[in-house]
């Protein structure tokens, strides 16, 4: 009897717990689909948008360079020139003037800090890793990014991936366009960024 009870008490203790995991489990497409469509369409908790500016070390610019390759594949010729290829293996580290407008030489509110590597040979694309750091009576704090840059389109969405100060937690998206480009030596992003969560 006492077997029974406890056969039973199983049994029954499972088929909850098994209620308990489908009642929290979406089920079927519609509902999951609602949900990406909802979230694909909500409004951000703020937007921001700035230019950043990097000029590209080449042996001869050190006073205004703003980058430096700092990794370079075999068949590279040196670290002052992006390799052939797509510039595929080059790793590029930036320390750039953020500013409100286009003109390189705006006030900058902050500056975009980070990397970006080259990582493909038949495309030419980069993966970026990067915070906005500022110290503004705007702005006080980091937003953090990274991902793809498929650099051949004309706009790019790029993870905003946490923050500090201001920007405390955040996450979004910001999307990158090439608003100048200068050879291998200057390019200008302008940054759209809409952030969706905000403390």
């Amino acid at each position: 009897m006492a077997s029974n009870l406890i056969a039973s008490a199983t049994v029954l203790s499972f088929l909850l717990l098994l209620m308990g995991v489908s009642a929290a489990t979406p089920t079927g497409a519609p509902t999951s689909h609602h949900h990406h469509h909802n979230r694909r369409h909500r409004s951000p908790c703020k937007t921001l948008a700035f230019y950043f500016h990097d000029i590209l070390y080449n042996g001869h610019n050190s006073k205004n360079a703003t980058a430096a390759i700092v990794a370079a594949p075999a068949w590279a010729a040196n670290t002052t020139t992006l390799s052939n290829r797509d510039h595929f293996g080059n790793v590029v580290v930036f320390d750039d003037p953020i500013t409100i407008d286009n003109n390189l030489r705006s006030t900058p509110v902050g500056r975009a800090q980070g990397f970006y590597l080259y990582d493909r040979k038949d495309v030419f694309t980069a993966w970026l890793g990067f915070s906005f750091v500022f110290n503004s009576t705007e702005h006080k704090g980091s937003i953090n990014f990274a991902g793809a840059d498929p650099l051949m389109n004309k706009t790019r969405d790029i993870s905003v991936i946490g923050g500090t100060g201001d920007f405390f937690m955040t996450r979004g998206v910001a999307t990158l366009t090439t608003d100048a480009l200068e050879g291998d030596v200057y390019f200008r992003l302008h940054a759209d960024i809409r952030l969706y969560e905000c403390w």
